[in-house]
This record gives structure tokens, sequence and C-alpha cells, in this order.
């Protein structure tokens, strides 16, 4: 790992357009993509790292590195000399990961860029809206424990050598392949086939659902910014719809006019399907409401464009269009059906 000596900070006294080589690790999730093109749009010199093979196509002026992040022989190898002035990583997900990247990027980029998540943030919230100065305390859910203890390592990193990190905390963040349910298509299927749909809690709390090319805005606004270095930024949007709109926006999209949606409590669920348990107590059973007063701060033209409505239109015309991704999990539609008889005869 380079020493404190060797810690540049090359943002500093530059402006935002003088910054134009940017490295994303990842690159074709359902965020990292609408980074890149965001980036590629603003005129940055883009270079992707991953396996190869991911769903989403890039941009025809983005560069391609081949290299699987696990094996940090492999990346070194693929990188070769190259520098960037940024380095935005979005497949990081424990402490391990962090310090790989350290090893690897310390002294030779001016901004290191750290997706986290805003599900670090404590469950159940205390108070609304949630800011950047709100606990980090999820004691349901191991992954957003492991992305704390990310964050743990980058402020020590900050605080005792200068790294130039920046921390970026999304929350449920879509695109037009990306359904925001329990079950994903399988709703959907079970939606037009006239079949029961769970919906936890009573579906009135409060979800807050942000669209990745809006995202994107925010997230390339921070790359390269002397004033994001050592700063944390929640990015979410302010589209807050309740979990009822959220189905019933699918619903309308899917053609179905009068949707079978059965309530059930979160912890219920769990009980049927445990692997749901975590995303669902450890987050989306609690109304989640930001304030994204901190990035639109440093990015003005930060805001919801995309509001689900649109959004849920957008996804039934891509899987309408792409009917080999219409994929039913047999398994999940069966934990469906039991859930759904359960409450039934539960009154």
């Amino acid at each position: 790992m380079a020493g404190p000596a060797s810690i540049p900070i090359p943002l500093r006294g530059r402006r935002l357009a003088d910054v134009t080589s940017i490295l994303y690790i990842g690159g074709t999730g359902t965020i990292s993509a609408a980074c890149v093109r965001r980036s590629v749009a603003l005129g940055h010199q883009v270079t992707v790292l991953n396996r190869g093979g991911a769903r989403r196509p890039l941009p025809p002026e983005v560069t391609i590195l081949q290299a699987d992040v696990r094996d940090a022989g492999a990346v070194r190898a693929a990188l070769g000399e190259r520098r960037f002035d940024v380095v935005a990583e979005f497949l990081a997900f424990t402490p391990e990961h962090i310090r790989t990247d350290l090893d690897l990027f310390e002294g030779r980029t001016g901004q290191y860029v750290f997706i986290s998540s805003a599900s670090a943030y404590e469950k159940p919230p205390r108070r609304l809206p949630v800011t950047e100065s709100t606990p980090l305390r999820n004691p349901f859910w191991q992954y957003s424990r492991d992305k704390i203890a990310c964050e743990d390592v980058l402020v020590a990193a900050h605080r005792e050598r200068g790294l130039p990190v920046t921390i970026i905390r999304p929350s449920h963040t879509y695109d037009e392949r990306m359904i925001p349910t329990l079950g994903g298509w399988t709703d959907i299927a079970r939606l037009r086939a006239g079949r029961p749909v769970i919906v936890h809690g009573d579906g009135t709390s409060l979800w807050t659902i942000t669209h990745s090319d809006d995202f994107a805005v925010a997230f390339a606004g921070l790359l390269g910014n002397p004033e994001a270095i050592g700063e944390a930024f929640t990015i979410t949007g302010s589209h807050a719809p309740s979990w009822n709109r959220i189905y019933g926006w699918l619903a309308d999209a899917a053609g179905v006019s009068s949707p079978d949606l059965v309530h059930v409590a979160s912890d219920a669920i769990a009980a049927f399907a445990p692997d749901l348990g975590p995303t669902l107590i450890g987050d989306k059973a609690h109304s989640m409401v930001f304030d994204n007063t901190k990035v639109t701060a440093l990015v003005p033209d930060f805001r919801t464009t995309i509001t689900f409505d649109e959004g849920a239109r957008r996804i039934l015309a891509y899987y309408d269009d792409h009917p080999e991704e219409q994929v039913i999990d047999e398994g999940r539609d069966a934990v469906f059906d039991r859930i759904a008889a359960f409450a039934r005869s539960a009154g």
C-alpha cells in the first residue's frame, strides 16, 4: 500500500472539466451502467473493469479491461501502469474487498468513490427524513453491516493518511430491467394471471425509489469535485410513494385493472421465506424518506425526473419486448401461494 508521502491531492484547485479519466469497477449493473452513460455524455474518458458478459451494453466510447475483480493479480495485470482521476467502485461488499482496492489504487487516483448503501442507516429509523448524519446501524441485514464496515476502513484511511475518498449511499435504485418487488417478474406473471400478489405490511409505508438515470446525474456531478473528498452523500431523489402505489402502477402497466394484492406482515413473510427477511426487516418494512440537500448543494441539476408511474411503464415495455427474460421463479411462486393461503385463512 502506498505510504503517506505518495498520496497526491490532485483535485485541489482543479475544475470538474479538467477531470476526464474515470475507471468504473463494474459498469454494467443497474446503477453503474447509467453512471457510465452519463460520464460518457459529459465527455469523460471512461474505462470499465469487469469480467465481461454483463446484461447491459456499454457505449462504444468506453475502454474495456477484462479481469475478475476478486483476483488482485489479474486486476493489476489488466491495469498496467494506468492512473485515473477517479476510480468508482461498484463491486466492493466487504472490508476485504476494500483493503484489496487500497493496495491496487491508493496513490494512482485523485478520488476513490465507494458505493455503500442507504440500508446502512439505522433500522428502524428514529426520525425522518434520513440525512447523512443519521447513525449507521442495521442489526437485521448482514449486507448493510458489511457496507458499514467498508466505510469504516475508508474513513480511517482518509483520517490517517488523506485517502481521497467519497462515499455514496443509494437506496432502492432501478432501471427498466429491475422490478422492485418481492418476486420480480414472478409478481408480474401472477398479476396477469389474476393470482394473489404478496405486499408486505399494509402497503401504506413510504418507499423512496429512484431511477438510475436520475441517480447518475448526481453521481457524475460528484466525480472530480474536490468538495466531495472526505464526504458521504445520500443519493435517492425525492420520490417516495407507498408500496400500494408501486404495485398498483406495475399492475396498470401490465394491463391489470383489479390486482389481487394480499397484505402480509413482514415478519410472517420472513417466516415463510427466510431469505427475504433481512431485506424486509432490515429495510423495506419501514417508511424511508431521505434528505438530499447535501448532494444537491454540489450538483444543483440533480432532481427526480422519472417517477415510478413512468418507471413501471418502462419496465413492462422492456419485458414485453424481451420475452426470454420473463423468468418465473417456481420456488418463490410456490412460497407466495402458501403465504397467500396463510393470510386468508388467518382472516
